[in-house]
């Protein structure tokens, strides 16, 4: 058994193909196939269901991939750890982003200082919805995501905080008002976003015993912004996610009582975390943000 072996397994049940993961790896698909193969007749099971589209793990594959993982991620400490003592000139971070917030707000400012400071790192970014962040985070699929804190079973360093907004169209009664009860919100069509703080917007509602009525949900917060502009419905949303020229099609209002939401990275354990997932954390928590945070501010809540 190889590494080699251990990362292209990882990859097909990443990818649910061996095409794609011949892709990925930049290597021919019978180099895939032939890897996979001799895995599994070292270890004597089937790691695949080949007749599944696409192919889907094996009860014990979906077992031993965690495994794999965990000793990818081993090896990837050492070789992070070797080339720190050379001055970290070599190596690879994985970043999982949510969301308009971290995606584009916080993560290039970021990304510009980080890679001024340590342009030999390779960055890999992948991008879903922030429950789709903590589950690559539990399957060690990236080494540091954005996560709407807190996360307990995470070690996690704050960034930013905002707060937490009605999305209403321009015409629409309540943004007649200077701030918005959750309870009003639960009359009209609800739409809400699957990306970004779908779990905090969930959690904001059954704290408070309320059902919203949802009618839609959008996979992107721009499918939201186009079917409130529209006078669809309406939808709570982060301040910051919201992009900064307003558009007169909609109207932002704070929700009373506010509620405020904080952005900040996490990683599964500080303690086996690379030394370049390690830089990262460092030059995020040095990067000043105060121009975002201005975005929250009283003058800057109403598009209308």
């Amino acid at each position: 058994m190889t590494l080699t072996q251990l990362e292209i397994f990882s990859r097909v049940a990443e990818l649910q193909g061996f095409t794609s993961a011949a892709l990925r790896l930049g290597i021919s698909q019978s180099a895939v196939s032939h890897a996979i193969k001799a895995l599994e007749q070292e270890l004597g099971v089937e790691l695949f269901r080949r007749h599944q589209s696409p192919i889907e793990l094996s009860d014990i594959g979906r077992q031993l991939l965690m495994r794999a993982r965990t000793l990818l991620g081993v090896a990837d400490t050492l070789q992070q750890e070797a080339c720190d003592a050379r001055g970290m000139k070599r190596g690879t971070l994985r970043i999982g982003s949510f969301g308009p917030t971290s995606s584009n707000r916080l993560l290039p400012r970021i990304l510009k200082r980080y890679r001024l400071q340590h342009p030999g790192i390779e960055v890999h970014v992948d991008e879903g919805p922030d429950r789709q962040v903590i589950q690559w985070l539990d399957e060690r699929r990236i080494d540091v995501g954005f996560v709407v804190l807190e996360h307990e079973r995470f070690d996690t360093f704050a960034l930013f905080k905002d707060q937490m907004v009605a999305l209403l169209p321009a015409a629409h009664p309540l943004a007649e008002r200077p701030c918005v009860a959750l309870k009003a919100l639960c009359t009209d069509p609800f739409i809400l976003t699957e990306a970004g703080s779908l779990e905090l917007v969930s959690r904001l509602f059954d704290s408070a015993r309320l059902t919203p009525n949802v009618r839609y949900r959008c996979s992107q917060l721009l499918s939201t912004l186009e079917a409130v502009s529209r006078g669809d419905g309406v939808s709570v949303v982060a301040q910051a996610s919201l992009p900064e020229t307003p558009d007169a099609r909609y109207t932002v209002r704070p929700l009373s009582p506010p509620v405020s939401r904080e952005v900040g990275l996490a990683v599964l354990d500080q303690r086996q975390s690379t030394p370049a997932t390690l830089a990262f954390i460092q030059v995020a928590q040095s990067v000043d943000f105060s121009a975002a945070a201005s975005l929250i501010e009283p003058g800057h809540l109403s598009s209308s």
